[in-house]
């Protein structure tokens, strides 16, 4: 694939299509649609190629598809190109490479990069270890003793969630997890969630694959100041977490009928603001403020100035109520773009 040999006679027909599309393909990327994420990230990057975040979401959804000839193509266009931070893109190369069972490649690359002599200082003992790893992996066998070596190499490094700040480390990591049996992190994890430092998305994904992996014992988590215990094996799904609240009904009776695209927008602010909450539920009785909020912030997105008394009006709510739900929402899309 080499989208940079897209035409240059493309026509963007809205504006903000590239950031709408880009949007939907991190939607879908998140809800482990893979095939309707490449679709909508492989037009975005029709309109915009030389935009690294699409290239990111391309990799990382060809790899969790299992086509990760794919992906390596697309990070390896990536470094050709010079898109992206370099160091991230090498991390993102790697981590195919391990999934690929390309140890010898591993090792060359890691090689070479040190060669360069441009790995941040920061940076020199990961890839340092990760150079002894592949050396170490190079005469394994794969398979299951492949995965029993990463564990334990795991442990020999001192693996730590809260070595990982960057958002794309943290969708890479959470991956790699995704992949394996998790039990053996599972205190390093326990740590993580039930922290006031650790990053929300990252909670999220992690709890998710606990979910996936029916783990059935209870632990704390700690988000925007709340806590509480919850058994990931008894936790919803998240599009089923997300579609069963009442906003969302709220918000689709009032203007989905009349103004179908300002709803689409909507429920995609609300399916990336709710991610970031699960699997805690929002404040009961207050629906309908956190619909005029919404409704609010949309309509400013737009471009118009209607004030938010007039959604709190619409939707029956106290004006005060639905100012704290809006507050709170401008907080969870600054903590969100990021990482789109």
């Amino acid at each position: 694939m080499n989208k940079r040999d897209a035409k240059n006679d493309n026509v963007i027909l809205f504006p903000g299509l590239e950031k709408r599309l880009l949007e939907k393909g991190l939607d879908y990327l998140k809800q482990r649609k893979y095939r309707d994420a490449i679709q909508y990230l492989e037009q975005a990057l029709e309109h915009n190629p030389d935009n690294s975040d699409i290239y990111v979401g391309l990799v990382l959804a060809n790899y969790e598809s299992g086509n990760a000839e794919q992906a390596k193509e697309v990070a390896v266009e990536m470094l050709q190109g010079g898109l992206g931070d370099y160091i991230q893109v090498i991390d993102l190369y790697l981590m195919i490479l391990v999934q690929m069972n390309q140890y010898d490649e591993v090792v060359s690359t890691i090689e070479a990069l040190l060669e360069e002599r441009e790995v941040p200082a920061d940076k020199l003992e990961h890839f340092t270890r990760m150079l002894e790893f592949g050396k170490k992996m190079q005469n394994g066998s794969g398979g299951k003793e492949a995965s029993l070596s990463l564990e334990k190499e795991s442990e020999e490094l001192g693996f730590s969630l809260f070595d990982y700040e960057d958002p794309k480390e943290q969708v890479m990591v959470a991956a790699r997890l995704a992949k394996e049996n998790i039990r053996p992190y599972i205190e390093e994890i326990r740590k993580y969630v039930a922290s006031e430092e650790g990053h929300p998305f990252q909670k999220t994904m992690l709890l998710n694959i606990l979910r996936e992996q029916e783990y059935a014992e209870e632990l704390d988590v700690r988000k925007f100041g709340w806590k509480s215990s919850f058994i990931p094996a008894k936790l919803p799904d998240i599009k089923d977490y997300i579609a069963m609240n009442e906003v969302t009904k709220l918000l689709s009776d009032q203007i989905e009928n009349d103004d179908p695209v300002l709803y689409e927008n909507i429920l995609s602010l609300i399916e990336r603001n709710f991610f970031l909450v699960y699997p805690f539920m929002l404040p009961e009785k207050q629906a309908e403020a956190w619909a005029s909020a919404y409704h609010f912030i949309a309509n400013e997105y737009y471009g118009f100035e209607d004030q938010l008394e007039s959604f709190a009006e619409i939707y029956n709510c106290s004006v005060e109520v639905a100012e704290e739900a809006l507050s709170f929402i401008r907080m969870l899309e600054e903590i969100s773009y990021p990482i789109i």
